[in-house]
């Protein structure tokens, strides 16, 4: 085979449309996002991403970023933490978990957090289906790495790289994730964005992607069964016009 089969570059999804054009796939017929943790990241305890080994509070998925989780509990006041837990983690004992973080300070390890959060959250009110500092551990990562922002960025800087009939694919870990593309599929598949009330259309907004997926594919019984991280996957598919 003649030439490289993929060029790895290091970069953010805002940086997305500079990278496509720098190293020749600009338009592209195909964009896939991948918006999750790779296993690599989570399973190593030095980065600071799991409650479930002892490690730095770290959560940079880029090391050379200046922010990290540390930062933010054993810095931020009060409410500045309720808000981050409760916007980026849709954690109902926000504020309790705040209140605990501080008191607490410093804390320094995954496990101080992860028991900082057992400690603030009643027992018979742990979720049965997850780990109870699970959403205090989404909410810190999204803050430490700008993740929403980054994503939105990332689906603009898509739409004006792919070719008109090349294919945006995103694949989703939470709700968070999967809401922001569900709203920019819809916005960006209408020919107007007006208020339902407005008579008149004074947007001047023209669809730029059809949808190809209405509802998002899940994976199978077979791939939970063979990889259990990929049961909150959920894959949406767009074509631009």
């Amino acid at each position: 085979m003649v030439g490289a089969s993929a060029v790895v570059v290091h970069g953010r999804f805002s940086e997305l449309g500079a990278t496509a054009t720098q190293n020749g796939f600009s338009p592209a017929d195909l964009i896939l996002f991948d918006f999750g943790l790779s296993s690599t990241q989570i399973d190593d305890p030095s980065r600071g991403f799991s409650f479930r080994g002892e490690g730095p509070l770290d959560m940079r998925m880029d090391p050379n970023s200046k922010l990290t989780a540390a930062q933010i509990v054993n810095e931020y006041d009060l409410a500045e933490i309720e808000r981050i837990l409760r916007q980026y983690g849709e954690e109902r004992w926000a504020r309790r978990i705040a209140q605990f973080i501080v008191a607490r300070r410093p804390l320094r390890t995954t496990r101080d957090l992860s028991q900082a959060v057992e400690a603030a959250i009643p027992r018979r009110a742990w979720p049965r289906d997850i780990h109870v500092a699970t959403r205090t551990f989404q909410g810190l990562r999204i803050a430490v790495n700008d993740e929403l922002e980054e994503i939105e960025q990332g689906l603009r800087a898509a739409l004006s790289t792919l070719k008109p009939g090349g294919r945006m694919a995103t694949i989703s870990f939470h709700s968070l994730e999967d809401r922001l593309v569900k709203s920019f599929f819809n916005v960006e598949s209408k020919d107007c964005i007006c208020p339902p009330q407005q008579p008149v259309c004074t947007c001047g907004h023209r669809a730029t992607l059809r949808i190809i997926t209405r509802h998002p594919v899940r994976p199978s019984e077979e791939e939970m069964t063979a990889n259990p991280r990929a049961r909150s996957a959920r894959l949406r598919v767009a074509e631009k016009l």
